[in-house]
């Protein structure tokens, strides 16, 4: 029987051949399918195109425990995929909670381990356009700095020699329920999707179909302004590499230090680039504007020394020449 083909198996196809590191040929790839639309369609698109790419294909499900049904829909998701003959890995989260950023850190966790028990290089997601669209209108709105509008990319490493691939970005969720349909794939609802508690999902339903109703297509093009976005911060980081190079201090300040009165004797949109470029080298997400710019202040001549706890244990630590990073509780 003839391998189904559409227009989407070949617009996906050839964004692959163009950028082979997203998913090398003959890569051992993990999938995290959740049964809903998106996870599936990216199932049924990779699976097709295996014979082309050569892959190993693997899948996981997390099973959150948040719903009811959720230890049944893993049930029915396991028995489809034997039936396919995909193997699946399925995980239960020991300790559930109710908030979206405690199951998103425990999901990767688990995929980072799952994809280590298994040999995988590649993480695969079915992040669409339309989820990239939503992150960029929710950093816009919490005032993110140019890095956060450009978050949710095509890829990134999730752990060493472990990378995170969204190869569907180049489709709108309306698009990934066109596929499932045409591949007559099954489809598990996920009921949390709906509650308007999350911030995510009230922007999904009461904002987004304003904009496509306006501008038809507007997801998708809010989609290409966050690619271009990274883009762009991918030529200034290598500017900024180099203007870093020229604040380092020299010992014997603490290790890594920058000079903090040659950074404040810069233009003020200068100072902010560098500073958050500096921060995320040390693997601190990007500051919402207002907190940056509160920071700078601190910083000015005028202050003397302090200190700033951090995200990740992380402390920024500055007296009168120097600023600096440790772990908290550490000199």
């Amino acid at each position: 029987m003839a391998q189904p083909w559409s227009r989407h198996h070949l617009r996906l196809h050839r964004w692959l051949l163009q950028r082979p590191e997203l998913l090398p040929d003959g890569a051992r790839l993990l999938l995290a399918v959740s049964g809903g639309q998106d996870s599936m369609a990216l199932v049924g698109l990779l699976r097709d195109l295996q014979r082309l790419h050569h892959w190993q294909l693997q899948l996981w499900h997390g099973d959150h425990r948040l719903r009811a049904d959720s230890s049944r829909q893993a049930s029915e998701l396991s028995q489809w995929a034997h039936q396919q003959g995909l193997p699946l890995q399925i995980e239960v989260w020991p300790e559930p909670q109710p908030a979206e950023a405690a199951a998103r850190a425990w999901r990767y966790s688990a995929l980072e381990a799952a994809a280590r028990r298994s040999g995988a290089s590649h993480v695969v997601t079915g992040h669409t356009a339309s989820d990239r669209a939503e992150t960029l209108l929710l950093q816009l709105a919490r005032g993110s700095h140019r890095r956060g509008l450009a978050s949710l990319r095509p890829q990134r490493a999730l752990a060493t020699d472990l990378t995170l691939v969204r190869p569907l970005l180049l489709f709108s969720r309306q698009e990934t329920e066109q596929i499932r349909e045409q591949l007559g794939l099954p489809l598990w609802l996920d009921t949390s999707n709906q509650e308007p508690r999350y911030s995510r999902n009230r922007l999904r339903q009461e904002v987004l179909p304003v904009l496509e109703h306006l501008h038809p297509g507007a997801s998708r093009r809010i989609s290409g302004v966050a690619e271009r976005l990274a883009q762009e911060q991918q030529s200034q980081d290598e500017l900024l590499d180099l203007a870093l190079a020229g604040l380092r201090a020299d010992q014997p300040a603490p290790e890594g230090a920058l000079q903090r009165r040659a950074l404040l004797a810069l233009k003020a949109a200068n100072q902010r680039q560098l500073l958050q470029h500096w921060l995320s080298l040390q693997g601190i997400s990007p500051l919402p504007a207002e907190h940056l710019q509160a920071l700078l202040r601190r910083l000015e001549p005028a202050h003397g020394p302090g200190r700033q706890a951090l995200t990740g244990g992380l402390q920024l630590h500055w007296d009168r020449q120097h600023l600096w990073l440790s772990h908290r509780n550490r000199p």
